[in-house]
């Protein structure tokens, strides 16, 4: 991470939308910025860590997060905390509640949909939350926006005594554009926390006597959006055709059809209907480009505002150049211009469904896999040679024990679902199932995150449910981001570390059903499996090796495969190390007539770190220590 930059006015900077996020807060007094890991979002906050005068902090999970802003923001300090889409869900509960109490200073939510699913279980729209929880959503179009609207809504949030949920996307936070920023301002209320029990207090009682005032101050911020700088009409010369848009679908129309008018929605929720119908009376037809979903739209067509949509538009994915001029040209009677083959109907009435995603442009296909000599490596094989069983996953890098060569999880629903799934798979088994075994697969931060009450229900209501606990040191799905198992915190300070082996305990594990392995000592680690697998009540396998792209992993010489002794098993290739790779194949005749493929490999001795997995799977001992091997 790089370091601050020179503060000055007008100063200019080539940055991301996320890193345009965390300099927005930090420009506008933010003093507290929480966050869990989560990919479009990650990096906001380890650019806020980079920034001075600022508190920040890596929370167990997106809850602990929001109410850690909220608890900064009553005690006067504006404060930021982000998450991806599918964290609003696990905050969720303390954004209902806060939406009725209000903020003390400025209080931002930054989420990140992953729109395309770049990284994601599921593509959400969390325009939903702004109706759901009655709070502002502003919508940046590009970095300079992500930093120019962060400051903005802590001035919204204060000002309508809201928290506001500024909803970026994963191409804001990742595509990279020149930022004009300048000074960081002090901000603290100078009274502190305010004792305030009838609104503070949700009890019954109180929360619905705030109800009214949160309707009000919806009604208020409605007429607001109608007026403010944010939502503005920008007249074209083609008057054939209108653009409503918000965030990156703007860059996208202005690229496709740059004569056409469009409003820009920089404050989608709430909606400025009187100035939406504004532009309908400029122009022949009115399109709504909006990701992902018709959210707008069935709001303004229930106003009576005829439009077109999802009729013509895909539900799923981007609204890019090319997925917009195919749709667009059919409206407009033009022949279709050449682009890569999408999906998208050719009929515009009656209006239909659509649910099929355009295509895009087709580039080279890179499956997903877990990185050379990653820990999780041995795991996954020795869960591959396991039967009889049935394997709840969950989500973080081992979610990629599911595919090739292991082929070894059966369930992956949502951060940290594997405990209470893998319980309901026990509780719920039929007669066909009933010596199934039941493994639930978790990560360290992951376990902390949500699944430490998993594990207590387990214990609690007697499941039958081995756990493996896969302690990699790290938030490794996300870029190695520090945790209480790692004992550092996001500065890289010392900080406490957690011991798995009595927090289990803690949570109802019998002390002798807690087990502790290395997951590159293959012969102890199917052991603990096979015997656990057999103990009719929870048990604990917790691995203990670090992520490899951590500071904490030491690697030691390659190895190489010896081509005279390789006899082309592939047995080394059932381990899914990327490392190795195979150089030829050959079919052979066995003696019983039956046809054998053989898979002779190498090591790519420059990416091997020597983790020792592959030679414990070789028969004939072809995979020997590189010798004289100096690493780079």
């Amino acid at each position: 991470m790089s370091a601050v930059p020179p503060l000055a006015e007008n100063h200019r900077r080539f940055m991301s939308g996320n890193e345009a996020v965390a300099r927005g807060a930090w420009e506008a007094g933010c003093n507290v910025a929480a966050a869990y890991p989560g990919t479009p979002s990650t990096e906001i906050l380890e650019y806020a860590s980079q920034l001075p005068d600022m508190y920040s902090e890596w929370s167990i999970n997106e809850k602990v997060s929001l109410e850690v802003a909220i608890g900064a923001s009553l005690a006067g300090s504006r404060s930021l905390c982000a998450m991806k889409h599918v964290g609003l869900n696990v905050a969720s509960d303390a954004l209902m509640s806060q939406t009725l109490a209000g903020v003390g200073a400025g209080l931002v939510i930054a989420v990140a949909d992953d729109v395309g699913l770049s990284s994601s279980q599921n593509e959400q729209d969390s325009r939903f939350w702004g109706r759901f929880a009655h709070v502002p959503v502003l919508e940046p179009a590009d970095a300079q926006e992500a930093f120019d609207y962060t400051k903005r809504a802590f001035e919204i949030s204060e000002q309508f005594n809201t928290p506001v949920i500024l909803r970026l996307t994963t191409r804001i936070c990742h595509v990279k554009g020149v930022v004009t920023f300048g000074n960081r301002t002090s901000f603290s209320k100078a009274e502190g926390f305010v004792k305030d029990p009838g609104r503070y207090i949700m009890t019954p009682g109180i929360a619905k006597k705030r109800l009214p005032m949160m309707f009000e101050r919806e009604a208020e911020m409605q007429r607001y959006s109608e007026v403010c700088d944010l939502n503005v009409i920008e007249e074209g010369s083609d008057s054939r055709i209108g653009f409503i848009t918000s965030g990156p679908t703007y860059m996208h129309v202005k690229e496709a059809y740059p004569n056409a008018a469009v409003i820009k929605l920089g404050l989608s929720y709430p909606v400025p209907f009187a100035k939406i119908r504004e532009l309908a009376t400029q122009v022949d037809q009115l399109v709504i480009a909006e990701e992902v979903e018709p959210i707008l739209e069935t709001e303004l067509k229930a106003a009576g505002i005829e439009l077109l949509g999802k009729e013509i538009l895909p539900r799923i994915g981007e609204l890019s150049p090319n997925v917009l001029r195919p749709a667009i040209s059919k409206l407009l009677g033009e022949e279709a211009p050449e682009v890569a083959p999408t999906k998208t109907p050719i009929e515009i009435k009656p209006p239909v469904a659509r649910i099929d995603p355009a295509t895009g442009i087709d580039v080279f296909p890179r499956p997903p896999t877990m990185c050379v000599a990653c820990p999780h490596l041995g795991i996954y094989y020795c869960l591959s040679k396991i039967r009889n069983t049935t394997i709840s996953g969950d989500i973080g890098c081992y979610t990629l024990g599911a595919g090739h060569p292991w082929n070894a999880l059966d369930t992956t629903i949502c951060m940290g679902a594997s405990m209470g799934i893998a319980h309901g798979l026990d509780k719920g088994r039929v007669e066909a199932d009933k010596d199934k075994k039941i493994i639930a697969v978790i990560g360290d931060s992951t376990f902390m995150h949500m699944g430490m009450q998993g594990l207590l229900d387990i214990t609690y209501n007697k499941g039958n449910v081995t756990i493996l606990l896969l302690d990699n040191r790290a938030v490794g799905m996300t870029g190695g981001q520090d945790n209480p198992a790692s004992g550092r915190d996001i500065h890289g300070q010392d900080a406490m570390k957690i011991d798995f082996r009595k927090l289990c305990e803690a949570l109802g594990v019998k002390p002798e059903r807690i087990h502790e392995v290395n997951p590159y000592e293959l012969p102890s680690l199917f052991t603990a499996l096979r015997d656990e697998v057999k103990i009719p009540e929870p048990s604990v396998i917790i691995t203990n090796q670090p992520c490899v792209l951590i500071d904490f992993y030491g690697a030691q010489p390659a190895f190489t495969v010896d081509d005279d002794k390789c006899t082309g098993c592939g047995n080394c290739l059932d381990i899914g190390c990327p490392a190795i790779l195979v150089t030829r194949r050959e079919t052979v005749i066995k003696p019983n007539g039956s046809e054998k493929e053989l898979a002779f490999v190498k090591i790519e001795s420059g990416a091997c770190t020597g983790c020792d997995l592959c030679p414990k799977t070789c028969g004939p001992d072809a995979i020997l220590p590189l010798a004289d091997y100096i690493r780079q």
